[in-house]
């Protein structure tokens, strides 16, 4: 399905440059022509690469990323993109920090803000924190560099928190206008709950999938089980902006019917969310007890439906029988999907996960190369 040529790479020089010292902590913050003047350069930094052509727009800096959560991809995609970039990447595991031994956001933010030049950071498993976390570094490295009359630019990356993915969800669109470069105004793209038996997964990417492809016309639908809502914000934000857009957003408790005439589907298991509102309590408690046993009663809430499953019956239902498939990783394969859609679709997940790379690119040079259309035009 996917075409072997990229969309056009047009870079507005006036919006880019509106772009220029941002952080992206939600998808939310930057406006629809920002967002497509980001992945324009995306796709110029991914035609470089392809072309073998260097890009050390940023040589010598230091990327540095604090994760709190595990990662495959993310972390990968950050290295490989910040050496790209000619920068030096440092991944941090959150848990080494002074963080759990009190040391607030702010501090820490001042703390990494006085030596990197960027910050990704990855705080993703308890809602109400995550996000909040990372404004909180924001200010620190923002308060740090004013007090000092420091003029270095240090922008700060949202690598998943509570609310939202931008790196994957940008990922996943960049994905989506290669396979569809006449664009997704119209078209149905599915985002579906399905049965996970590995552990409670954060509600993070469906809600930023909703929030983001409701933007350029697409008509999103949701599906889930009861008890596996979204957070209100994020619902309300895709249906704010499908209204804008001229597409759709529409929730539905049946898989088979998210899945029927759809292009692309997205189905990924989540944390119920009472379960997960209860987890905040706990964390906040250092109960680890309670914890694991929160997590134990969502799987075996999960295990109440099995037969969420994207398997060739549902496939089936889609546009001509053949959407694209899309998962941000891993997938659980004989749960999530069936060992035979993802082998059809061992490739093209990849492909969608490389995406992944330039993106983190374009937010780091975007943040921090003036005259960025110049420069590009320049390699």
């Amino acid at each position: 399905m996917p075409t072997a040529a990229l969309p056009s790479t047009d870079l507005d020089a006036a919006v880019l440059d509106r772009l220029l010292g941002r952080s992206l902590l939600l998808t939310d913050d930057f406006s629809p022509a920002e967002l497509d003047a980001l992945l324009s350069v995306a796709f110029r930094l991914a035609a470089l690469d392809r072309a073998g052509k260097k890009t050390p727009l940023l040589p010598d800096e230091l990327a540095y990323a604090l994760f709190f959560d595990n990662s495959t991809r993310t972390k990968s995609a950050w290295a490989g993109a910040a050496a790209r970039l000619g920068m030096q990447p440092v991944i941090v595991d959150g848990s080494s920090t002074q963080v759990s031994h009190g040391e607030t956001a702010v501090e820490t933010g001042a703390m990494l803000g006085m030596n990197a030049h960027a910050l990704g950071v990855r705080h993703d498993l308890i809602l109400g924190e995550g996000n909040a976390f990372m404004r909180d570094v924001k200010k620190g490295i923002d308060d740090y560099l004013a007090a000092t009359k420091d003029p270095r630019k240090v922008p700060v990356v949202n690598l998943q928190c509570d609310v939202d993915h931008p790196t994957q969800t940008l990922a996943d669109l960049c994905w989506l206008r290669e396979s569809f470069p006449e664009g997704l105004a119209g078209k149905k793209v599915a985002v579906s709950w399905a049965y996970s038996p590995s552990y409670a997964k954060p509600l993070s990417v469906p809600q930023g999938l909703v929030m983001l492809l409701t933007r350029f016309g697409a008509h999103v639908t949701l599906a889930h089980p009861e008890g596996y809502r979204l957070m209100e914000p994020c619902l309300e934000s895709a249906r704010r902006h499908a209204a804008e857009s001229g597409g759709s957003f529409r929730t539905t408790g049946s898989m088979d019917e998210a899945f029927e005439g759809a292009v692309a589907v997205y189905p990924k298991s989540w944390g119920p969310y009472d379960l997960m509102l209860e987890r905040v309590d706990a964390n906040r408690k250092r109960d680890a007890k309670r914890m694991t046993e929160i997590e134990q009663a969502a799987l075996a809430r999960n295990a109440g439906h099995r037969d969420w499953i994207c398997d060739e019956r549902r496939m089936g239902l889609t546009k001509g029988g053949d959407a694209l498939y899309m998962h941000c990783l891993p997938a659980d394969i004989g749960a999530e999907v069936s060992p035979g859609v993802m082998a059809k679709h061992t490739v093209n997940v990849a492909r969608e996960a490389n995406w992944k790379v330039h993106v983190i690119m374009a937010l780091l040079a975007t943040a921090k190369v003036p005259k960025l259309a110049d420069a590009l035009a320049a390699l």
